[in-house]
């Protein structure tokens, strides 16, 4: 189905059809498209995706949340999501770090918990 980026008003195709959902259900549901509005496409929906990421990072380290990304856990890793990919190795990305739900103490690169004391 053709549809119309409700934020950028980029054309895109909804892969929605009765034997499969959409692309955009490999998104952990932490946002919702604004009232009104109608899909995002897949750049504006990643956009979308990593500002409430920052936003769950930065409560966090200011002890203002208690990490309610874990109750997004899923068992499959999504590339661009959980991790990307550098000079051939798997990079961890915070949201995989918040639905973990604490720091593993290996002082990785996007760790959320870093300003948290953290005791082993």
């Amino acid at each position: 189905m053709d549809k119309s980026c409700s934020n950028c008003r980029k054309a895109f195709t909804c892969g929605i059809s009765k034997a499969n959902t959409c692309w955009c259900n490999d998104f952990p549901p932490i946002f919702e498209v604004s009232e009104g509005a109608d899909c995002l496409c897949p750049a504006c929906m990643m956009v979308q995706f990593q500002l409430k990421v920052q936003e769950y990072v930065l409560a966090l380290q200011a002890g203002q949340l208690i990490n309610e990304a874990t109750r997004y856990a899923t068992p499959n890793l999504k590339e661009g999501i959980d991790f990307y990919m550098e000079n051939g190795l798997m990079v961890l990305t915070a949201w995989f770090h918040l639905k973990r739900g604490d720091c593993c103490g290996n002082a990785c690169r996007h760790c959320p918990y870093e300003h948290v004391n953290v005791e082993k």
